[in-house]
C-alpha cells in the first residue's frame, strides 16, 4: 500500500478533532443541533488552518443519517460516501482552474435538481477569490436565493478580493492562526500513534516553523521523520533538515553587529552558508529572535508574550541589556524589508550581506533610527577612549624600556594643491552624483594626498574592506573623474586605496582653507593650539 502523508492521514473527520478553531466549531454544531443551517458560508483564513476540512465535515454533518452532538457519525452510508469522495451530493470546485462564467452557469443549472439521497446538495468552492468578475456576477443571484436543499461553502485565503455583494450574502467565519502550543500538542499525539520518539524542543520548533498552519507543521514533521527514519528526532536534527540556525549563532551575530564588526558578521554568515543553512529561513528566524529581544525589553511580563523556555528567556534577558529599543526596531525594520526582497531574489547572499553591513554601519542610512544608532556607536567609542589612552601610555612606557614605540602619523611637509582643495570642498556634492554601493563606499571614504611631494594626485581611501572591489577599477575611477570634471572643471589623477591595506605612509587629509577663503571672500583665522606652541 502506498504511503499517505501525515496531513492527509490524520485529517479530522469530525468537529471534535478540529484544533484551534473552537469559535467556529461551536457555532456550526449549535446550528446543526438547532436545525438553523445557513444557505451560504464564507470560510476565511491563512493556509492550513482547516477551512476545507471544516467544510467537508459540515457537508457530512448536514447529510448524516445519525448525527451525534452536531457532528457526523462517520458510519452511515452518506458519511462513508462523502468521506470517500463518491457522493453526488457534495461537489468540490477549485476556483483557481474553474473560474469562468461557463463554470458557474453549470452550477446554476445543476442546483435545480434535488439530491437523490440525503438532505442537502453542498457546493464547496475553494479559493473563491480567483473567480472572474463575470463569474461572481453569475453566482450572485443563485447565492442570494438558492433552493432550500442547496448549501454553498466558499473558502478563501484573500477575503478582501471578494466583491461586497458576495460577502453580504454569506455567513463569514474567520479561521485563526493556530497557536504553537496547540500545534505542538497535536504533533505529540500523532508521534505517539506513529511510534516515533522526539525531543520536546524539536517538536516545538517544528510547531513554530509551521507559522500558524497545522498542515505546514505536519508536512515539516513528515519531512524530518523521513530523513531520520527509525531514529529519535532531536532539536539539532530538525535544524539540519529545515536548514535552520541555532539561537546561539544569533547571539554571536548580534554581538558582532553591535560592535560594528562587519568582517566578523560576514564570517558568521559564511559559516552558515557553508553549513548548508537556508538563507530565507535564517532571515526569518533572526528577525524573530530580535522581536523576542524587543518584547523582553518593552513588555512587563515577557514570559506571557514570548513562547520560549525559562532557560532561553533568561538568556534573552541578558542579551537584551546590550542593545536599546530604537536600535532593535531599526534592525527589525531592515530584516523585515529583506525578508520581502529575498523571496524571489537570485543573489540572496548579496542581499543578506548588504543588510548586515547596514546594521553594522548606521552611517550608511539617513533615517531617525540610524541617527540614534550612530549616536549609540559614538557614545560607545567615547566610553572606550580612556581605555585606549591607557593602552597608548602603556605602549609608550614599554618603548622606554627598550621596545620601539608606535610611530606617530607623519605631518605633511607641503600643503595640498588648490585643485584638490576645491574638489574636497565640494566632495559631498560630487559623491551624491554617484549611485549604489559605490556611493555608499565613497560617503565613508577619506580624500587624501601625498604630504611629502604635494603632487596633484587625489587618493580616495576607503575605510571598509568592501572598497577593495573598486581598487584598480578603471570604470569606478573614470566615473569619479567625469563627475569631478563636470563639477569643478578640473581634471585630476585618482588612485583608490583601502585603509590598512596599502603601503602609502605619507598620505594625509586635505584641508580646504584656501578653497573656503575663495568661496566666502574673507580671511579664515586658524587659532593655534597653545600646547603645540609650547
Amino acid at each position: 500500500m502506498s504511503y499517505t502523508a501525515l496531513y492527509r492521514k490524520f485529517r479530522p473527520d469530525n468537529f471534535s478533532d478540529v484544533k484551534g478553531q473552537d469559535h467556529i466549531v461551536t457555532t456550526l454544531t449549535n446550528q446543526i443541533k438547532a436545525n438553523r443551517i445557513g444557505h451560504a458560508y464564507l470560510f476565511c483564513g491563512t493556509r492550513g488552518t482547516g477551512k476545507t476540512t471544516v467544510a467537508k465535515i459540515l457537508a457530512k454533518a448536514v447529510n448524516c443519517q445519525n448525527p451525534r452532538n452536531g457532528s457526523p457519525c462517520n458510519e452511515c452510508e452518506m458519511c462513508r460516501a462523502i468521506q470517500a469522495g463518491t457522493s453526488m451530493n457534495v461537489i468540490e470546485i477549485d476556483a483557481a482552474s474553474n473560474n469562468g462564467v461557463d463554470n458557474i452557469r453549470e452550477i446554476r443549472e445543476e442546483v435545480s435538481y434535488r439530491p437523490t439521497e440525503g438532505n442537502y446538495k453542498v457546493y464547496i468552492i475553494d479559493e473563491v477569490h480567483m473567480l472572474s468578475t463575470g463569474a461572481f456576477n453569475a453566482l450572485l443571484k443563485t447565492l442570494e436565493e438558492p433552493p432550500s436543499y442547496v448549501i454553498f461553502i466558499l473558502a478563501t485565503t484573500e477575503a478582501h478580493k471578494i466583491p461586497i455583494t458576495i460577502l453580504s450574502r454569506c455567513q463569514r467565519y474567520d479561521f485563526h492562526r493556530i497557536t504553537i502550543d496547540t500545534i505542538a500538542d497535536r504533533l505529540h499525539e500523532l508521534l505517539q500513534i506513529e511510534g516515533v520518539e522526539a525531543e520536546e524542543k524539536a517538536v516545538r520548533y517544528v510547531a513554530k516553523a509551521g507559522d500558524g498552519s497545522m498542515r505546514d507543521a505536519l508536512s515539516l514533521l513528515d519531512q524530518c521523520i523521513a530523513f531520520y527514519l527509525g531514529e529519535t528526532l532531536t532539536y539539532d536534527k530538525v535544524l539540519d533538515v529545515l536548514g535552520a540556525v541555532d539561537t546561539e549563532v544569533f547571539s554571536r551575530l548580534l554581538r558582532k553587529v553591535l560592535n560594528g564588526n562587519v568582517t566578523g558578521a560576514i564570517r558568521v554568515l559564511e559559516e552558515l552558508i557553508t553549513g548548508g543553512r537556508e538563507l530565507g529561513q535564517f532571515v526569518g528566524d533572526f528577525t524573530w529572535y530580535m522581536r523576542n529581544l524587543l518584547l523582553v525589553k518593552t513588555s512587563e511580563n515577557p514570559e506571557e508574550a514570548i513562547d520560549v523556555s525559562s532557560e532561553n528567556l533568561k538568556l534573552l534577558r541578558e542579551e537584551s541589556e546590550m542593545v536599546d529599543v530604537e536600535t532593535l526596531m531599526r534592525y527589525i525594520r531592515i530584516f523585515s524589508d529583506l525578508s520581502n526582497q529575498i523571496r524571489y531574489a537570485a543573489q540572496k547572499r548579496v542581499l543578506v550581506e548588504i543588510a548586515l553591513i547596514k546594521l553594522c554601519r548606521p552611517a550608511m542610512e539617513t533615517d531617525l533610527g540610524s541617527v540614534l544608532d550612530r549616536i549609540r556607536v559614538l557614545e560607545q567609542q567615547m566610553e572606550e577612549r580612556p581605555v585606549q589612552q591607557v593602552i597608548v601610555q602603556q605602549g609608550e612606557s614599554r618603548g622606554k624600556s627598550g621596545e620601539m614605540p608606535a610611530e606617530p602619523e607623519p605631518k605633511p611637509q607641503k600643503a595640498a594643491p588648490e585643485d584638490l582643495q576645491k574638489i574636497v570642498a565640494g566632495w559631498k556634492v560630487i559623491v551624491n552624483q554617484t549611485s549604489g554601493i559605490f556611493k555608499q563606499m565613497l560617503q565613508r571614504s577619506i580624500p587624501k594626498y601625498n604630504g611629502e611631494t604635494g603632487e596633484p594626485v587625489l587618493f580616495v581611501e576607503f575605510q571598509d574592506f568592501l572598497g577593495q572591489s573598486y581598487v584598480d577599477n578603471p570604470d569606478a575611477v573614470g566615473e569619479l573623474q567625469e563627475i569631478i570634471a563636470a563639477q569643478t572643471g578640473k581634471s585630476v589623477e585618482i588612485r583608490m586605496l583601502v585603509a590598512n591595506q596599502h603601503q602609502q605612509s605619507n598620505l594625509t587629509q586635505i584641508t580646504v582653507d584656501q578653497a573656503i577663503r575663495e568661496n566666502i571672500h574673507m580671511d579664515v583665522v586658524v587659532e593655534e593650539d597653545p600646547e603645540e606652541m609650547e
